[in-house]
């Protein structure tokens, strides 16, 4: 567990008088499953319930964990949603009976989950959304590896793709981010003694995820996620409560090549993230890959691309021009950019842009407003 993190009764502070505005919103994180942040979460509740607290459980997952089933014991509870989907009965989080009973603050556990089909929502990230927006407190919690940003550094680290995902903006929002950190010879201890999953899960977690090396690469990124999270809000609030961006504005540049495009926008996320910076994505479509042209499928990821960047923060520009730097100035100078985020140079927008005849007029466009180039792996 983080030092500087607020007690039960600092957070019960600075969560008073609240009825009335945007609920506050309280994120543990850990580097996986296991660690304790369902746990400290319940821990949590029952001193804010001691202190006269209106706290209730929304959603909850003990995983069958004795300790943490026995927390959750002695608190009230918001049932669930029943629904039946493909001849199963499966539960969901009921947002309309939490915004019915207006607790003062609701645990909302699995925060990158994604809901059943036909729900309001299609992720639980989103209904906590809605529960803030009705001026209604929540504690959550996240594995590192559901951050949308560092998902390629996650697939790097672990060879898994984690396919539930949770936007940076809801770290961002955030008014409290606590990373609740256990050395990987106490985490794999837990895992040996069926405190984790059950024992038929045992032999095959150590021989994948939980693995010595992979678990200090992740508790690195976990720790310095949260530090960056931290500091970030720290300087938003001593520096730029006037100006809600700093001065350094990103464009990414990016093709209808899926993979390339969503490794870019999320690099540029990030950086602009790390600045606290606006960002903005464009795509620059010429007569070659009118809709008309180009595979569906490509179609539909360039449009999952750009939601992915919305979700994320940045402003999508897609424009018609058959001269993509003379398209990029245009943004260049009308956004006031600062860095321009491209691909290496194999990626056919680039190669494209060394081509054209402006690509002079590019250069010089970049050096006149001061402009960066980041060329990203």
């Amino acid at each position: 567990m983080n030092d500087n993190q607020h007690t039960p009764e600092e957070w019960l502070q600075k969560i008073g008088g609240q009825k009335s505005e945007k609920g506050k919103l309280k994120i543990y994180i850990g580097m996986s499953a296991g660690v304790g942040k369902t746990y400290r979460m319940l821990q949590e509740a029952h001193q804010l319930k001691k202190d006269g607290v209106d706290v209730r459980i929304g959603y909850i997952e003990t995983h069958n964990r004795k300790e943490t089933a026995a927390l959750a014991e002695h608190l009230p509870i918001i049932p669930r949603r029943v629904v039946f989907y493909k001849g199963k009965r499966l539960e969901e989080l009921d947002v309309s009976a939490i915004l019915l009973i207006h607790p003062d603050m609701v645990l909302i556990d699995e925060l990158a989950h994604t809901n059943i089909p036909g729900s309001k929502n299609e992720k639980r990230w989103q209904d906590v959304l809605d529960v803030l927006n009705a001026g209604i407190n929540v504690i959550s919690a996240l594995n590192i590896q559901h951050i949308e940003s560092i998902n390629e550094d996650v697939k790097g680290i672990t060879g898994i793709e984690v396919k539930e995902r949770v936007p940076d903006k809801i770290l961002q929002i955030a008014d409290e981010v606590v990373n609740i950190d256990l050395p990987a010879d106490e985490l794999i201890r837990r895992l040996r003694e069926g405190k984790i999953y059950e024992q038929s899960k045992v032999q095959q977690a150590l021989t994948n995820f939980f693995q010595p090396d992979k678990i200090l690469q992740l508790r690195e990124l976990a720790l310095k996620e949260v530090a960056g999270q931290v500091e970030r809000k720290v300087d938003y609030s001593i520096e730029y409560k006037k100006n809600p961006f700093r001065h350094e504005r990103f464009l990414a540049c990016v093709s209808s090549n899926h993979q390339i495009a969503q490794r870019i926008i999320r690099k540029t996320a990030r950086l602009a993230s790390y600045y606290n910076s606006q960002w903005y994505v464009v795509y620059v479509q010429t007569s070659r890959e009118a809709p008309d042209k180009i595979p569906l499928d490509k179609q539909r990821h360039l449009i999952n691309n750009f939601k992915n960047a919305t979700e994320l923060g940045g402003e999508i520009f897609q424009i018609n021009e058959e001269n993509i730097s003379r398209a990029i100035i245009q943004i260049i100078e009308e956004r006031k950019i600062t860095t321009v985020c491209i691909g290496k140079p194999h990626l056919n927008l680039w190669q494209i842009i060394l081509k054209t005849n402006v690509f002079n007029q590019l250069l010089k466009t970049i050096s006149k407003n001061d402009v960066d180039i980041v060329i990203l792996s």
